[in-house]
């Protein structure tokens, strides 16, 4: 279950086609994590104002729009500074006609380990309601959740959930990963990863499968191109079915992800990638 999603029954109704789209992105993000979660001692991915815009679309129909971004803000928690990350998905166009997304997704990271110390989710869905906020504990190996009691169908709870060492949520991971060694990764290895999401340990592996260069609004942008391996049959017509491109440079950046489904595809392509902290792997404009 995925923000209410039965992955049984999704995109064969249309109403659940956003609610995937609006989250994919950030769902399949983490990419290089390894298994090990190495300590990172410098971040030289990405810095605060990067913002980073993606159109949705199934099929030829547009979706929606997301963006992940780092915010100008500093928040410490007790004497350690923060960086803000922020993810938001939103429908557009006839979806936004008969099924309102608004997605956001705010984890504030250390700047020292890229480990998270809050995450908040805050999403609105045709009605469908989450609010919780994650606080993690990387001493005790600890996260608590928090939810207030206004989700739907959901009730409030205060509960605390054993972690392994230096655990993130969906988007910290994303941006740990950006900094991550990958200077041993080959193509066909298979790695593997773990995150913290809806009250429960989110396991994943990711196979490298080669390098590209892909078209896009931005120009032609050299890629490595990845497929996490996921379950065949439900959603998804083959274990890999679904394809992600992260730009060849020290950026790191989501550039395409691709999925196809039982009833068609869906792409997230990226519009716009401002204040990068390192020049793109554009081969031509």
């Amino acid at each position: 279950m995925l923000d209410g999603i039965n992955f049984g029954s999704a995109f064969l109704n249309p109403k659940t086609l956003m609610r995937f789209t609006s989250f994919l992105l950030l769902v399949m993000i983490p990419t290089f994590v390894q298994a090990q979660q190495e300590a990172i001692t410098k971040n030289f991915a990405f810095k605060r104002g990067e913002k980073l815009t993606y159109r949705v679309h199934y099929g030829f129909v547009d979706a929606g729009e997301a963006t992940i971004e780092v915010t100008q803000d500093n928040l410490k928690f007790g004497n350690d500074p923060t960086y803000h990350l922020l993810g938001t998905g939103k429908s557009s166009g006839s979806f936004d006609w008969f099924f309102k997304v608004r997605d956001r997704y705010d984890s504030y990271i250390s700047e020292s380990t890229l480990l998270p110390r809050l995450f908040m989710r805050r999403v609105d869905e045709g009605g469908f309601i989450i609010n919780q906020d994650y606080s993690f504990n990387q001493v005790t190996n600890q996260v608590t959740v928090k939810r207030d009691g206004t989700d739907k169908p959901r009730n409030a709870i205060n509960k605390k959930f054993e972690i392994p060492d230096a655990c993130h949520d969906i988007l910290s991971a994303f941006y740990f990963a950006r900094n991550a060694d990958i200077s041993k990764v080959k193509i066909g290895d298979i790695i593997n990863l773990n995150s913290f999401f809806d009250e429960e340990l989110f396991p994943m592996q990711v196979k490298i499968v080669g390098r590209e260069v892909l078209k896009t609004k931005m120009g032609k942008i050299r890629c490595i191109a990845l497929r996490p391996i996921i379950q065949k049959g439900r959603v998804f017509k083959e274990e890999e079915d679904l394809t992600m491109w992260v730009s060849d440079d020290m950026n790191r950046i989501p550039v395409r992800l691709q999925a196809n489904v039982l009833v068609g595809s869906i792409k997230m392509d990226i519009k716009s990638a401002t204040n990068l902290a390192n020049p793109l792997a554009i081969v031509e404009k």
